[in-house]
């Protein structure tokens, strides 16, 4: 049986996880057997955690995006087989990845085509961030990444068969339609959809596309792999697991530690001149009910969402934090530091006891392959 392929990819912080999330609902909703592929250059990932609550079976690659850890991809997908026969996978790429036709989607195509049809390639972006990098709002200074990192964001755009403005509610129709002339004149060959993840906003006429459309025959886009890694290494990783006890208190507020504690943080990393691409945490109960607190940030001046939450308080949990930011990773991992310190002197009946820890900048990415063209009839 031939199973679609499809990737969403793009930035960090556009909210790819909770598309996809979307996604899967849907094609479940409809009959389909769906498999999840996530991914990400650290281990101990916010979004595995976050659709395996919402009862999706999960693969996770870690160290490494999919283009250089090809074989891990294919190996994924031969387990969600093996487990529930999927005949959808959805891969979620690195955020910070590009050039993902030329090494993953045609080479998936090129080795493995009669097991996989490859839907194409969509891209999400945060319309503000942008609507930034495009130069149609004025960003001030010390708020922006670096021309490196920024090459990386505009070379997802530039291979991109559909492009998905995400958080359609966050900007008006002035911007919304600059945005959308800017798209088309710099990307004429993608497909753009207005959607709105979270609220369900355009996502049936997006989903319709990439569920019946197939990646057409086409010449990969050139990439400079030296300024690509370069961009990457500006980029820093830190990610963490931390067992949390209520302790004295008996009992604690998953909802409010996660706020307070990503807030702490947020301050401490716009006072070191980092600029946060996607800060992600999730606090998970011992209890058995499945259920997790997530809150994200994706922007310095954007405010810390709870996007998920507790019903009652916690006596145990495990608190998982993903944090990528341009800025030196023992900077970042400091500053969670200091923040949880604070948090524990605000709340002297909590235990926080760690179990993992690792901050570090991507290394340069190697492909295992790389096809520069696909032609007709594969």
């Amino acid at each position: 049986m031939t199973a679609l392929y499809i990737m969403v990819g793009g930035f960090l912080g556009a909210g790819k996880t909770t598309a996809i999330g979307m996604l899967g609902d849907r094609l479940r909703a409809h009959g389909r057997r769906v498999g999840l592929i996530t991914n990400d250059q650290g281990s101990q990932l916010v979004d595995s955690l976050t659709l395996r609550s919402r009862g999706f079976d999960v693969e996770e690659i870690a160290g490494g995006c999919f283009c250089c850890r090809f074989n891990s991809l294919k190996d994924a997908a031969d387990r969600l087989t093996a487990a529930s026969k999927p005949d959808i996978f959805i891969a979620e790429p690195v955020g910070s990845c590009t050039d993902l036709v030329a090494t993953v989607t045609y080479p998936l195509r090129r080795l493995y085509g009669d097991d996989f049809a490859v839907s194409p390639l969509s891209v999400v972006i945060d319309p503000l961030r942008a609507a930034r990098i495009l130069g149609l709002v004025a960003e001030e200074p010390g708020k922006r990444f670096s021309a490196k990192v920024v090459y990386i964001y505009l070379k997802q755009l530039e291979e991109a068969d559909v492009i998905v403005i995400n958080k359609r509610d966050l900007i008006d129709d002035a911007l919304s339609a600059t945005l959308d002339a800017e798209l088309a004149r710099r990307y004429p060959r993608a497909q753009r959809f207005f959607v709105s993840a979270r609220s369900g906003l355009g996502l049936d006429a997006w989903f319709a596309h990439i569920t019946h459309a197939r990646q057409g025959a086409g010449t990969a886009m050139p990439v400079d792999y030296d300024t690509y890694a370069e961009g990457e290494a500006l980029l820093g990783w830190y990610n963490a697991t931390v067992s949390v006890r209520a302790g004295a208190a008996r009992d604690a507020d998953g909802n409010r530690l996660v706020e307070r504690l990503m807030a702490l943080a947020q301050a401490r990393l716009i006072a070191a001149g980092c600029e946060i691409a996607h800060f992600k945490m999730t606090l998970s109960p011992d209890d058995g009910s499945g259920e997790i607190a997530t809150v994200n940030v994706v922007q310095n001046d954007r405010q810390p969402e709870l996007a998920q939450s507790l019903s009652d308080d916690i006596e145990t949990a495990q608190l998982v934090i993903n944090l990528r930011a341009e800025g030196a990773p023992e900077t970042l991992r400091d500053a969670v530091a200091s923040a949880l310190a604070q948090f524990i002197g605000e709340n002297p009946g909590l235990v926080f006891l760690p179990e993992h820890s690792e901050c570090f900048r991507p290394g340069r990415p190697v492909p295992t392959h790389r096809l520069a063209a696909m032609g007709e009839g594969l």
